[in-house]
Formats: C-alpha cells, sequence, structure tokens
C-alpha cells in the first residue's frame, strides 16, 4: 500500500475534532480537486509501497486510541480492507476519510464523507476536469456507504452559492442535516475565518454542522500535522 506520511496529530474537522489520533495517508486518487491541500497524495503522489504488517507497527507505536485513514483516495488503495482489520485487531477507534466515488467494505466506525461540489473541479485542466466532473458525485456510492456505516457528510465551501449544490444533495439523500458539515475552503487561517462567518449563517439556517479546519489554526498549511 503507498504511503505518503504516518503521523500524529488531533483530528481537524467534523464531528470528531481535537481527539487525538494517527493518521495514515494513502498516496494516490481517483479525483484532481483544484485546491487540494494535499496534493502529494493526489496531483503528484509521494510515497512508497508497505506492507500492511509495517503499517500497523506504526501506528502501533504512538499509542492511540483512533486512527484515521485519509489520502488521497484511501477507497481505492488496493490492501485498504486488509489494513482496516488490522486495525480493528489493535482496538483503534477508525474513521475513513473518503469523496465517496468508491465503495470498498472495509471495517470503520466513521465514514467521513466529503462529496466535492463544482467549485473542485480543475477548469484549466483539459484533461482532468470532465474526468474529475464525471466522477466527483456518485450518489448511489454515498447512499451505500451512508446505509453501512456511521456516517458524516463534509462539504468545502467556498461560495454562498455553493448551498445551491449542496441542499439539493442532501435531499437527495436523505441525509440527516445534523451529519452535515460545512467547512470552509482555504489553506490560509485569515481566509478561514473570514469565510466562516457566513457558512455559520448558513449552518444556522439550515441545520447543518459548521466545522473549522483546526489543524490550519494550530500549525499552519503544512504536512504531518
Amino acid at each position: 500500500m503507498r504511503i505518503a506520511e504516518i503521523f500524529h496529530s488531533v483530528q481537524g474537522e467534523g464531528g470528531l475534532i481535537g481527539v487525538p489520533s494517527v493518521f495514515v495517508r494513502s498516496s494516490g486518487c481517483n479525483l484532481r480537486c483544484v485546491w487540494c491541500d494535499t496534493p502529494y497524495a493526489s496531483w503528484r503522489p509521494e510515497g512508497a509501497d508497505h506492507p500492511v504488517s509495517s503499517i500497523l507497527e506504526e501506528v502501533a507505536r504512538f499509542h492511540s486510541l483512533h486512527v484515521v485513514v485519509s489520502g488521497g483516495e484511501p477507497m481505492i488503495a488496493p490492501d485498504i480492507v486488509a489494513l482496516t482489520e488490522g486495525l480493528r485487531r489493535l482496538g483503534l477507534h477508525i474513521t475513513i476519510e473518503t469523496a465517496g466515488t468508491v465503495f470498498a467494505p472495509v471495517l470503520c466506525d466513521l465514514m467521513s464523507v466529503s462529496p466535492k461540489l463544482s467549485n473542485s473541479t480543475p477548469l484549466d485542466d483539459a484533461h482532468w476536469a470532465p474526468r474529475h466532473d464525471r466522477l466527483r458525485i456518485q450518489p448511489d456510492v454515498l447512499r451505500r456507504l451512508m446505509d453501512a456505516y456511521r456516517y458524516q457528510l463534509k462539504f468545502v465551501v467556498a461560495s454562498p452559492g455553493d448551498l445551491d449544490e449542496i441542499r439539493p444533495l442532501v435531499e437527495r439523500l436523505a441525509a440527516d442535516p445534523s451529519k452535515v458539515f460545512l467547512m470552509p475552503e482555504g489553506r490560509e487561517a485569515s481566509l478561514l475565518r473570514e469565510r466562516a462567518l457566513w457558512i455559520v449563517e448558513i449552518c444556522k439556517r439550515e441545520g447543518f454542522r459548521f466545522s473549522p479546519r483546526l489543524h490550519i489554526d494550530l500549525y499552519g498549511d503544512r504536512r504531518g500535522v
């Protein structure tokens, strides 16, 4: 399994924000979000192949109760099911961070799904833009993940108009609004704070939840945090 990085930090987004967790970031993605904050796992995938056993040894070294398997897109990793089976044997709470375009029968305590809105499309890339747009929303996969696992839906919001995509998708999926998180797009704390002010008002009106990006507030935009 190709791994970009493994590190110990706190969860920065969603319902488990602030929880100390080990992050296992797989390398490789089937999407190409224009604002991707981990291009080293997507646009320019880095890392080396590791057997599941060595990944588990590294995770166990941190003595954490929570593990987050992220990417890139971890659900396309060939050993993702075996990895989650090993993490379960370690007795860890497992969160999977996924865009929700692919289903795999993983073991998981929280399926953290981030469907990509049109604000993610790399319009200047003639190769990737149509492919990304075709793949980014897969309603049947989203429903299957929501039916199979405890879930949260996280939407990356860049403008108030993004609600015109979020609201109908939430309704189409019959998602519980209390499990829907709106999160500002951005990699600078000042921009995140600016967008947070009006995103919070949307959450108040729609019954959604607001998620900051705690790791940016704490550490800035850098790797391994």
